[in-house]
């Protein structure tokens, strides 16, 4: 288990959840742009929660080694997908990750994606 510590705040959660959220925020920073991240936690009682996470460019996140009496939290299918996102911004930057996240809202009334062409590679 890993305890992430993150705006004068600490949240438990799995060891590959922990490092694969580093790396996305990495790449994030790197990116210069930022998400927000829900990640599954174990709470102060033993029982699962989940934590949402805002990481961008000026996140301070710390990762450290816990032991722990609850069970490893894995989520394979979140790792998975921090570590795509991760690769793709590396790849591709910003602009990659924006198309992928906004909704036909963020464009308008008109849900009108072309505003977004410019931004693609």
């Amino acid at each position: 288990m890993h305890r992430i510590t993150y705006a004068g705040s600490s949240i438990l959660t799995g060891s590959e959840i922990a490092h694969a959220l580093l790396a996305y925020a990495q790449a994030l920073a790197v990116a210069d742009t930022s998400a927000t991240i829900e990640i599954p936690t174990v709470e102060d009682d033993g029982s699962i929660g989940k934590s949402e996470l805002l990481v961008g460019p000026a996140s301070q996140l710390i990762a450290d080694a816990e032991d722990s009496s609850a069970e490893e939290l894995v989520d394979d299918s979140l790792v998975g997908s921090l570590r795509a996102k991760a690769r793709d911004l590396r790849a591709h930057g910003a602009s990659s990750s924006i198309a992928q996240t906004v909704s036909a809202e963020d464009f308008g009334a008109s849900g009108d994606a072309s505003a977004w062409d410019d931004y693609r590679d």
